[in-house]
């Protein structure tokens, strides 16, 4: 009877997201840290859009935002067997599984986003969602305009990364081949080798921290594949920064260990949809969905009985 959690990546945060929270003592320490961090009007502040979508902010907030999340609900769920975060999910998702604190996690984030911009030197990237072509396909369009695959979610639906400059061209020769295009709301080109800059550095600061061994079951994006030593998950955390991530192999990973019920904790619902394309007979569902932590964990427990 396990029970898997997904920590969602950036372009999930909206204003109205997760508004039971203010109602969980548990997690006031997160959301207090985050309005230190990002200001008292941040939900206010998503309206905007060049603000909302600062890798900065939506980095922050996200792990910020999930982990306050988890804070609420841990208490009153069963320990989870399986987890897995989706890019910057990865760092909420390391914390919900104990290798460090929310405190650590959110700090990591804030690093990973400066580091990251900075890794472009002033170029305007960001991602584009392709689906409808095989992924070669989408490949061979895609690299004479200096896009690489960030992201594979299905064997027709990738995300791609790439200069500002690259990605109208490319979208308009996708449209033209007969594919759905959707330009992602994320102005870096995560999980390519525009950001390659951010890897060292990032990696020379996990060095200096100590990961405990995680509680549970971590799927990592640099494999796909479950990890456990404190040096292989260190490496798996940096690497993911300019490496694609194949996130319908961490599915297959998660379905092979034949959980009974998948919770996606954080804003939106992108990636419990996209389990519920799998049909395996298990149903995910996102926290963003209800509107009490109670509701949550009844619903769980009516999947796990």
């Amino acid at each position: 009877m396990t029970l898997a959690l997904l920590f969602p990546g950036q372009g999930t945060q909206h204003a109205e997201m997760l508004p039971w929270l203010a109602d969980e003592p548990a997690a006031v320490p997160l959301l207090s840290r985050l309005a230190d961090e990002l200001g008292t009007g941040w939900r206010e502040r998503l309206a905007d859009p060049g603000w909302a979508t600062d890798n900065r902010v939506a980095q922050t907030l996200i792990t910020g935002i999930s982990l306050a999340a988890w804070q609420a609900l841990a208490p009153r769920l069963p320990l989870p067997g399986v987890i897995a975060g989706y890019s910057v999910g990865e760092l909420p998702a390391f914390a919900a599984a104990g290798v460090f604190d929310a405190g650590t996690a959110l700090d990591l984030a804030a690093l990973r986003a400066v580091l990251m911009s900075a890794s472009v030197q002033g170029r305007r990237t960001g991602l584009l969602a392709v689906t409808g072509l095989p992924a070669a396909a989408c490949l061979a369009i895609a690299q004479p305009h200096g896009l690489f695959e960030a992201i594979r979610l299905k064997p027709d639906r990738v995300v791609l990364g790439g200069p500002e400059e690259g990605l109208g061209p490319a979208e308009a020769a996708f449209v033209a081949a007969g594919a759905q295009c959707t330009r992602l709301a994320v102005r870096v080109a995560s999980h390519t080798p525009w950001v390659a800059g951010a890897v060292a550095p990032f990696a020379g600061h996990l060095a200096g921290l100590k990961f405990a061994p995680p509680q549970a079951l971590l799927v990592c994006n640099r494999t796909g594949g479950t990890v456990r030593g404190e040096a292989a998950l260190k490496a798996a955390l940096a690497g993911q920064i300019d490496h694609a991530v194949p996130w319908d192999r961490c599915m297959d990973t998660l379905e092979e260990r034949r959980v009974r019920c998948v919770l996606e904790v954080g804003p939106g619902a992108t990636l419990s949809r996209l389990w519920n394309e799998r049909a395996t007979g298990v149903q995910a569902r996102s926290v963003d969905e209800f509107r009490s932590a109670p509701a949550i964990a009844q619903w769980v427990a009516a999947e796990l009985a």
